[in-house]
């Protein structure tokens, strides 16, 4: 007999014992009764007693927050674990606890005991179901013969005692309580089990004792464990139905999508970009409760091509592609569609050997090489860049913080063949940690000075001599963005940076409330905002950020969607593209997943779903540039006034 056998049955004795109705309430209650110490605690009578600041001690030792800070301090992983940030969940070199969401609401209680009371139903309808705070629900030793799919409404439930009751089954709907711990299923009728139960990545306990369960799904728990019973439901899972369509928000109505695209001066390209979660992160450690045949790179790869294919995008960014797969597999597979990329990894590709460098993830830029030339490509390090800012060199923070991370962006200077139009195209993908908001700032601020600097020097560049007749001609069979080249204009002079369309996409790890997002949306934010952290980077925390680029993100006009980034600890928007408004127009973006499949689906990556981001698109109208007013004649004076003079 294994040990874990041995626990469930010593746990199926105690929970047998506990039949007297609210058995474990009693119970907490009876050890919650002060009890009276005769014995005189010790002190020390040379410890110095810290000042009271604002009537309140300031007891370091007991502290929550003190403590909380100290967790911080000690590790920011386990720290960031109960963090209101989000993140991509991967951190950059090895494996880690997934930071989550905001624990359930505080209240005074978040257990609740209906135990051995004989409750016969639950209707659908029950308030119990708006109780989502509770950690722990006894429902053990009632007259429960079925429990209600609503249960599943309970996401932050750690137990759930069902045992004693009638049940001969449970509903698959189980599988969505992905914070459970414990569940307890004993002395009920039940012969076999939902294999949706697959999802419960986090359960410990199983317990089945007491049931006429299906023999071989007793053995795996007896021989191997729950966690061993867990697997293999998961990986047994049938594959649910695919869900619908993506659908497209459109910002132009039909007719002016039909007149744009009858426009043969009207020039258009979208963007898609899309985090495609590297073969090393995608481990079962981090994803258990994605089967692991989904898992798999030979599977996820062929998911990921085939979405980047559907949308035939004119230019794809992608981020947390392996250096290995960029160079055997992305760059391959997508020539043959017609595009050519641009690559760089992470900066500790540098110091790693030869095997090492292989799995070190990075920033692809992929173009459409029919309608596109390459002018140039720049690689952001923004350690590197932090080094040379002389008003970081005496930051202690700069050191500590920001020079710990080797994220990256790539940036790729792109010409219409046809038109001359130059578009700007960085991709990043900024730190992970919701602990490093502060650092967010700091690469974000980076970038967007990196870009400025980028887009003033290509606009020095001469324009482009127009296409003869020939070229245009042969033109007409190159595939583009639905055909419309502005060929008949001739090619934009750009007097500055800011005339050049500017792209800036990537996963920015950061929430539309965050102080990355409400920077790049408004161009500025004062220099002692909440997400600095009250740390000092130079000219950052003492004048704050600004930036003339008059970038917005492509899907704000319809309201950003609800996530980019799904797991059980975390749902929402991190990844954008953002645009310069004075120079390019929004026509449309690919809609969210729909809202039904979610609410059947733990998280990404699953089978229909090979990344734990989404792919977001958006077409782009270029909005050419103001043709440049012709110099005033010079006035003419009447020959009496030159007399006069």
């Amino acid at each position: 007999m294994t040990p874990h056998w041995q626990q469930q049955l010593l746990k199926c004795e105690m929970i047998r014992a506990s039949r007297s109705p609210h058995h474990r309430a009693r119970a907490s209650a009876m050890a919650a009764r002060t009890v009276h110490k005769a014995a005189i605690p010790i002190q020390n009578p040379n410890a110095i007693k810290p000042a009271d600041t604002n009537g309140t001690t300031n007891d370091v030792e007991h502290s929550p927050s003190a403590k909380s800070q100290a967790t911080s301090d000690a590790s920011p992983t386990t720290a960031s674990a109960v963090a209101d940030h989000p993140s991509s969940t991967v951190a950059p070199v090895a494996e880690i606890a997934r930071p989550s969401t905001r624990k359930p609401p505080g209240n005074t209680w978040q257990s609740l005991d209906m135990g051995g009371v004989g409750i016969k139903n639950i209707p659908k309808t029950s308030g119990l179901f708006a109780f989502t705070f509770l950690t722990n629900l006894y429902l053990n030793h009632n007259a429960l013969q079925s429990i209600p799919p609503e249960i599943s409404k309970l996401r932050h439930l750690e137990l759930l005692d069902l045992s004693g009751n009638a049940l001969v089954s449970i509903p698959p709907e189980l599988g969505m309580l992905t914070s459970l711990k414990e569940l307890y299923l004993f002395d009920n009728q039940l012969t076999t089990l939902p294999p949706q139960l697959g999802s419960l990545h986090q359960l410990q306990t199983l317990g089945i004792e007491g049931n006429p369960i299906e023999p071989s799904l007793k053995l795996i728990v007896q021989k191997d464990g729950t966690p061993a019973l867990v697997s293999y439901l998961r990986d047994s899972c049938p594959v649910p139905g695919p869900p619908p369509d993506r659908q497209w928000k459109h910002f132009v109505g039909q007719a002016e999508r039909e007149a744009i695209s009858a426009d043969p001066s009207a020039e258009t390209f979208s963007v898609l970009c899309y985090n495609i979660l590297c073969e090393r992160c995608a481990t079962e450690k981090l994803y258990g409760y994605t089967p692991s045949w989904a898992l798999q790179w030979d599977y996820r790869k062929e998911l990921i091509l085939s979405e980047i294919v559907s949308h035939n995008s004119d230019i794809v960014c992608l981020q947390e592609v392996d250096n290995a797969q960029y160079e055997e597999y992305f760059q391959k597979a997508l020539a043959e569609h017609g595009y050519e990329g641009v690559y760089w990894p992470k900066s500790r590709f540098k110091m790693m050997s030869e095997s090492e460098r292989r799995l070190v993830d990075g920033c692809a830029i992929f173009y459409k090489a029919s309608k596109y030339t390459l002018v140039e490509k720049h690689l952001i390090e923004y350690s590197a860049v932090a080094m040379q800012r002389p008003d970081f060199k005496k930051t202690d923070d700069m050191f500590n913080r920001v020079l710990g991370k080797d994220h990256i962006a790539v940036v790729a200077l792109l010409e219409n063949k046809e038109t001359g139009t130059r578009i700007i195209v960085s991709n990043t993908h900024l730190a992970w940690d919701p602990q490093f908001c502060d650092v967010k700032l700091v690469q974000v601020a980076l970038l967007v000075e990196e870009v400025e600097k980028i887009a003033h020097n290509f606009a020095r560049y001469p324009p482009r001599l127009p296409p003869n007749s020939s070229s245009v001609a042969g033109s007409a069979n190159t595939p583009s963005a639905d055909g419309n080249n502005a060929s008949s204009r001739p090619p934009p002079v750009y007097s500055d940076g800011y005339k050049i369309p500017i792209i800036v996409c990537g996963d920015f790890n950061s929430i539309p409330e965050s102080g990355v997002y409400e920077f790049l949306s408004t161009g500025s934010i004062p220099p002692d905002h909440e997400d600095f952290l009250s740390h000092v980077y130079g000219k950052y925390t003492s004048e704050g950020l600004r930036h003339r680029l008059g970038l917005k993100s492509a899907y704000a006009a319809a309201g950003e969607l609800p996530l980019t980034n799904y797991t059980p600890s975390f749902k929402g928007a991190i990844d954008y593209i953002w645009y310069t408004t004075s120079n390019l127009s929004v026509n449309s973006v690919l809609g969210g997943v729909d809202p039904a499949y979610l609410d059947k689906v733990v998280g990404f990556p699953n089978a229909h779903f090979p990344s734990d981001h989404l792919c977001i698109v958006s077409e782009f109208r270029v909005r050419p540039p103001r043709e440049p007013q012709p110099p005033r004649p010079p006035p003419v004076f009447p020959e009496s006034s030159r007399a006069h003079t």
